[in-house]
């Protein structure tokens, strides 16, 4: 049954349209006026108006606001695709914030990618004021009914965003299946897969909803199912082609069971149905490179580049992927374009210098000139030196890139220094043993530069290092020394932080304080960890399991979540 208060409601948001405060975004100042007048119409009076992406990230870091109206073409050679992921991946706008794409662009592909991004709404030109205030209204109606559980989203609150979707669901029957939808994707994020793959089957008995088939079939991958829950979503992929999550679910399971290519194909599928999300495009990279089409990643890591232009989203590794690909391929010279472009954008930044000699080593040793890269190659390592010192000392210093690690390592091979690439490598795999794509970086320099067979036995010598670490820990908190526990696992973390030691440590360190009381300098400790963990797998359950350790270690103590 409805809340019988929600026709109550409805009336006062459209009393209260009149207080948003309203970014509207077009290239054109013309139309930014137009709209201006349409919502002055409706009482809105609390408009700003800009032109650029660059310009819309400078007022929402400064504003809150209430609702964005953004064209879908903006000046800059950008979209509204790439304004909106940028603006939620780096958390510039609030959950409650309305944002609605405007144009009149009924082209399949960028339809498809909006669409994966999930704005609010569309408005497709022409439009009238009736047009518009129905979907300003529609669209706050729907963020007010759901805003319990977006304020404890907000607040990084998974367990009480769970416990306000019960709520909803209990009394507004029109936002049953938001509040079911929301629910089973927490219980997934914070590990509680069983209970995700409940309520995903009972959305299924009562309609055939296609969210809810995915998110079954992550509850079975999550538990160890990886070849039902495939077949789910082949299932899926067969009756709902244009729900392109399924393309990358699929590509990430079929990756895990080592059916590369297989990945390759279907993930390709949605990246040419959704050529502008650049996330995909990566992951294409990744796939085709690690299957040696050579073609196929410089195509996916060239549109990266192309479609990252001037966001905040562009990374070194944007630049060296595509020049390795290159390089590998024997196109020296674009290669050099690339990394000239490199230079050029990241002027003054160390870990891009540091990039810029390694690629050109690269492309001196592919031209047979390898005594003149020998120079580059020591120039880098100094770089590596200095970079990580201040790492050492900045606690906002940007993790460095372990890509670009690798890259180093083989120039250290081609320049016939192979103990210190040795050394890089050892050290790049034992924290990062849990990236499949980086492992495999790893081993093709080894094929590559002819050390097949040292490099296996290096890995596995790392792998038996891994297990040595990591047990010691383990056995000390299963024989009660929690205490103890933490400080080897400390150790652990600081001698090899990959994934899994840093979550070891910081979820020990978290019991320790639930047991034995808070103290803010083990906790800052354990944040730490929990934030560099999170840097290398964000959407890793694990991440948010070890969150509520946090949080009820504080509450347990009297401790301010928010500022603890």
């Amino acid at each position: 049954m409805p809340h019988p208060d929600n026709d109550k409601m409805l009336a006062a948001l459209q009393k209260s349209l009149h207080k948003k405060r309203v970014l509207i975004v077009d290239r054109h100042p013309a139309a930014r006026e137009s709209l201006r007048l349409m919502l002055a119409e409706l009482g809105i009076i609390s408009v700003h108006g800009v032109g650029t992406a660059a310009e819309v990230l400078r007022q929402v870091r400064s504003h809150r606001f209430d609702l964005i109206l953004s064209d879908y073409y903006l000046e800059d050679g950008r979209d509204a695709q790439q304004l909106l992921e940028e603006m939620r991946l780096t958390h510039l706008i609030p959950r409650s914030t309305v944002y609605i794409v405007v144009t009149s662009e009924r082209g399949y592909s960028n339809v498809v990618a909006l669409a994966e991004l999930s704005p609010d709404d569309y408005l497709l030109r022409p439009f009238t004021p009736d047009d518009l205030h129905g979907r300003l209204v529609r669209a706050a109606y729907r963020k007010h009914q759901l805003r319990h559980i977006l304020q404890q989203l907000e607040r990084n609150n998974p367990e009480a965003a769970i416990d306000a979707c019960d709520q909803l669901a209990e009394q507004d029957s029109d936002f049953l299946y938001d509040a079911l939808r929301y629910k089973g994707e927490l219980l997934l994020q914070i590990g509680r897969a069983e209970e995700a793959e409940r309520v995903f089957r009972n959305v299924l008995a009562a309609r055939e909803q296609p969210w809810a088939k995915m998110g079954l079939a992550r509850a079975l991958r999550d538990q160890g199912q990886a070849d039902n829950a495939t077949a789910l979503a082949s299932e899926l992929l067969r009756d709902a082609p244009d729900f392109l999550a399924v393309n990358d679910f699929l590509a990430t399971t079929l990756s895990e069971l080592g059916r590369l290519e297989t990945a390759q194909q279907i993930l390709q599928v949605a990246a040419d149905r959704s050529p502008y999300n650049t996330r995909r495009q990566r992951q294409v990279g990744d796939l085709a490179s690690r299957n040696g089409d050579l073609l196929a990643a410089e195509k996916a890591y060239g549109t990266v580049l192309e479609r990252s232009r001037g966001s905040t989203l562009r990374s070194i590794d944007d630049f060296t992927n595509l020049s390795r690909v290159l390089i590998e391929r024997g196109d020296v010279e674009s290669a050099r374009r690339v990394l000239g472009n490199l230079q050029r954008e990241w002027r003054n930044d160390k870990q891009a210098e540091m990039a810029v000699l390694i690629g050109e080593s690269l492309c001196l040793h592919a031209e047979g000139r390898s005594e003149r890269a020998a120079p580059l190659v020591e120039q880098a390592l100094a770089l590596q030196t200095t970079l990580d010192k201040e790492s050492q000392h900045v606690l906002t210093a940007r993790p460095q890139s372990q890509r670009l690690a690798v890259d180093l390592a083989r120039a250290c091979y081609a320049t016939g220094q192979d103990a210190t690439a040795e050394q890089v490598m050892r050290r790049v795999a034992s924290e990062n043993n849990e990236d499949s794509h980086l492992m495999a970086q790893i081993r093709r320099v080894f094929e590559q530069t002819g050390h097949r067979d040292s490099g296996r036995d290096l890995l596995a010598q790392v792998d038996k290092e891994m297990v040595v670490l990591n047990n010691r820990g383990i056995i000390a908190a299963r024989s009660g020394n929690l205490r103890g526990a933490v400080e080897l696992l400390m150790q652990a973390a600081d001698e090899a932080p990959n994934l899994q030691f840093l979550l070891n440590a910081a979820k020990a360190i978290y019991s320790l304080l639930d047991q034995e009381g808070w103290n803010s300098e083990l906790a800052a400790r354990a944040d730490d960890y929990l934030q560099r963990a999170e840097m290398k797998d964000p959407e890793s359950p694990k991440i948010n399991a070890a969150r509520l350790l946090r949080s009820a270690a504080a509450r347990k103590h009297g401790v301010d979540v928010r500022q603890a």
